[in-house]
């Protein structure tokens, strides 16, 4: 259980083991239930198209304490395929990635930040973790680069 009392559900973890071991899955986002209990995956997709995925991390939304919907943070996978140096053929990384946009409400931006290590620690086989707070951070371009190097 995280910090803040939220709870990984064990759906989390089949589907990441599905998107690690068999491969057909390229993409998960988990997101924090509404009533802020639980993490539970909110869709997954074997789509390659990256800007399609990353579309759906900038339009989350989450509701805060009272019900007010506003800009929500997202937890993603995403294996991530990239040329390795030297020619040496193509390369995979399985990268977790934290979007918590720094213009979300408080209280999502709170209780994503403090639910985070609790996924992580779930979900073994994790390359590279990004914290991603702006749609630069989301970039295609930066994500590759972070996972060919690691960082």
């Amino acid at each position: 259980m995280a910090q803040s009392g939220v709870s990984v559900v064990p759906e989390c973890i089949t589907a990441f083991n599905d998107l690690k071991l068999g491969k057909s899955t390229k993409w998960i986002i988990y997101k924090i239930s509404d009533d802020w209990k639980e993490i539970v995956v909110e869709e997954s997709s074997s789509d390659n198209n990256y800007d399609a995925f990353r579309q759906k991390l900038l339009d989350a939304k989450s509701k805060d304490k009272k019900g007010n919907e506003g800009i929500g943070g997202r937890y993603a996978v995403y294996d991530v395929e990239y040329d390795a140096p030297n020619g040496e053929g193509k390369r995979n990384k399985i990268c977790f990635i934290s979007w918590v946009p720094d213009d979300a409400t408080q209280y999502p931006r709170m209780m994503y930040s403090s639910s985070k290590d609790a996924l992580k620690r779930a979900l073994n086989g994790i390359a590279v973790d990004i914290q991603a707070n702006d749609a630069d951070d989301i970039e295609q371009d930066t994500i590759i680069k972070r996972a060919s190097t690691g960082r």
